[in-house]
């Protein structure tokens, strides 16, 4: 009933009373919030599994380097409180197709079909890339951590305090699955109209600065090799969001100049001729 009440055919300006917002938005939370508590219970199971993997470089450098290194608790309550952070973490990962899809349908009634369509694409394009990213720096984790941890000097010993350990790899494996994720978003403003191509393309110097040093820190300094693997993903993506933009707003210009020309708008889907392509290239020079 509530999505007949909404919809664009019924309520085509498509508004909602202030009071109706906020219980959308309340229910919305409500099931995003259960699917999250729910799946920190499946994390809470996988918590000893994740924390073996994250450790295991932490103890890597005591045989490879022959230094000290451990994990820490500074307090009687702090392995209990990782325990529940941990799993909270785990449970907003496995949980995350639930909570997208809440923030996807809490926003859409507002939205026409064609743009519910470019939402709903970049939804599902943004997770498996933000998965490809965290999946490439779980891979690096190993190497990002001996090569922190290489400035010690000799003699000392690496007593990691566990909480901050953790915050670490959490925060490591975010940039690297939203480094993936920003190719999308730029196409996202492009197609929406906020941003042009040659916008972006002005940017790609700065691109390639954070994309080096990113690689350069997982990556081990002599290893030059290992550092291109990791950088060419990255920029190969954000070309393409450029090449998609640029396309794009050839697309939107030869549209723009039809309706300058007073066409209607079926004919607007026609294909521009070669005549019309030359002309315009002329007036764009």
């Amino acid at each position: 009933m509530m999505a007949k009440k909404h919809n664009r055919k019924n309520n085509p300006q498509a508004t909602m009373a202030l009071s109706e917002h906020f219980r959308e938005f309340r229910s919305r939370l409500i099931k995003a919030g259960i699917a999250t508590i729910i799946c920190a219970v499946a994390g809470f199971f996988l918590y000893q599994p994740f924390m073996e993997a994250i450790s295991a470089p932490v103890y890597a450098i005591n045989i490879e380097s022959g230094r000290t290194a451990a994990l820490n608790y500074a307090t009687a309550t702090s392995p209990f409180d990782q325990l529940v952070r941990v799993s909270l973490y785990i449970g907003l990962v496995i949980a995350s197709p639930v909570w997208i899809y809440q923030l996807w349908a809490f926003i859409t009634p507002a939205l026409y079909r064609k743009e519910k369509l470019y939402t709903l694409s970049f939804v599902f394009t943004a997770i498996p890339m933000f998965l490809l990213g965290t999946a490439l720096a779980w891979w690096v984790l190993p190497t990002a951590v001996e090569t922190l941890t290489m400035f010690s000097p000799d003699g000392a010993t690496n007593f990691f305090t566990a909480d901050v350990y953790v915050g670490f790899v959490v925060k490591f494996l975010l940039v690297f699955g939203l480094s993936f994720v920003l190719p999308v978003v730029l196409v996202g403003l492009n197609f929406i109209g906020l941003i042009r191509g040659k916008t972006i393309l002005k940017s790609w110097r700065w691109v390639v600065v954070v994309v080096g040093l990113l690689a350069a820190i997982a990556a081990p300094g002599n290893d030059i090799m290992s550092m291109l693997y990791l950088m060419l993903p990255l920029l190969f993506f954000f070309f393409v969001a450029i090449g998609i933009s640029m396309l794009n707003d050839k697309r939107r210009d030869r549209r723009n100049a039809k309706l300058a020309e007073g066409l209607a708008h079926d004919q607007l889907s026609r294909a521009t001729s070669a005549e019309e392509l030359e002309r315009l290239g002329r007036e764009n020079l």
